[in-house]
C-alpha cells in the first residue's frame, strides 16, 4: 500500500491515491508526495524538521538577527501551542463565572470574570503573534480552510474579549438581574468560547496529525 505525505503538516494517508484534502489541514491532493519505500522509515525524523519553501534557500543556523533568532526558537520550543492554554484554559472559567453571575445574581462572579477576560485578552497579541509566526514557519504561509478558519477564530476572540472588557468596564452590573442586555452578554462571552474551543480543535490536530 502506498504512503502520502502532506508537505504541508506532515501527515501520512495510506492508500493507492492522495485524500482529496488532508484531514489535519486541509490542504488539497496537490500538496501530497508519494514516500517511497526508503524515505518513509525517516518520516518521523522528518517531522522535528521545518519545512522550508521549494526553491528556496536553507535557513542559515546563526540567525541574521534578533527577530529571526526569537521567532525560530518560538517555533522550536512550541511558543503558539503553549500560549493558547492561556485562553483555552481561562475563557471556559470566565464563562461559568458569567453564567452563574446572570442566573443567580452573583455581581462577585461576574466581576471574577472580569478580571479573567483581561487576563484573556492580554494573553492575546501573543497568541496571535505566535500563530502567524508558526503559520509562516513551520507552515510556509500555505493557506488552507483549517488555517483560515483558526485565524477568524483568533480574530473573534480577541475583538469580543476586547467587546466584553469595555462593556463590562463600563457597566459593571451587564450580567445582572435588571440589566436589558444580560442575555447578549452571555452569548458573546458564549461565542467568544467557541470559538477559542474550535480553534483548540483545529491546533489539536495539527499537533498530533490525527
Amino acid at each position: 500500500m502506498k504512503k502520502w505525505k502532506c508537505t504541508v503538516c506532515g501527515y501520512i494517508h495510506t492508500g493507492e491515491e492522495p485524500p482529496e484534502t488532508c484531514p489535519v489541514c486541509g490542504a488539497d491532493k496537490s500538496k501530497f508526495v508519494e514516500l517511497m519505500e526508503e524515505s518513509a522509515e525517516a518520516v518521523k525524523a522528518d517531522e522535528k524538521v521545518i519545512p522550508i519553501r521549494p526553491g528556496a534557500a536553507p535557513e542559515p543556523e546563526a540567525a541574521s538577527g534578533i527577530y529571526e533568532t526569537i521567532a525560530r526558537l518560538m517555533v522550536q520550543h512550541h511558543a503558539h501551542p503553549v500560549s493558547t492554554h492561556i485562553p483555552n484554559g481561562v475563557l471556559p472559567v470566565s464563562f461559568l463565572f458569567i453564567l452563574m453571575a446572570a442566573m443567580f445574581n452573583v455581581a462577585g462572579l461576574a466581576q471574577a470574570a472580569f478580571y479573567n477576560l483581561i487576563f484573556v485578552l492580554l494573553s492575546m497579541p501573543m497568541v496571535l503573534f505566535s500563530g502567524y509566526n508558526e503559520w509562516k514557519r513551520k507552515y510556509n504561509g500555505i493557506m488552507t480552510g483549517s488555517f483560515k478558519i483558526k485565524m477568524i477564530c483568533g480574530a473573534v476572540v480577541t475583538s469580543l474579549a476586547f467587546l466584553v472588557v469595555i462593556w463590562q468596564m463600563l457597566n459593571p452590573g451587564v450580567a445582572l438581574h435588571g440589566s436589558p442586555h444580560r442575555g447578549l452578554f452571555v452569548l458573546l462571552n458564549l461565542v467568544m468560547l467557541g470559538a477559542a474551543g474550535v480553534a483548540g480543535f483545529l491546533g489539536g490536530k495539527l499537533v498530533f496529525k490525527d
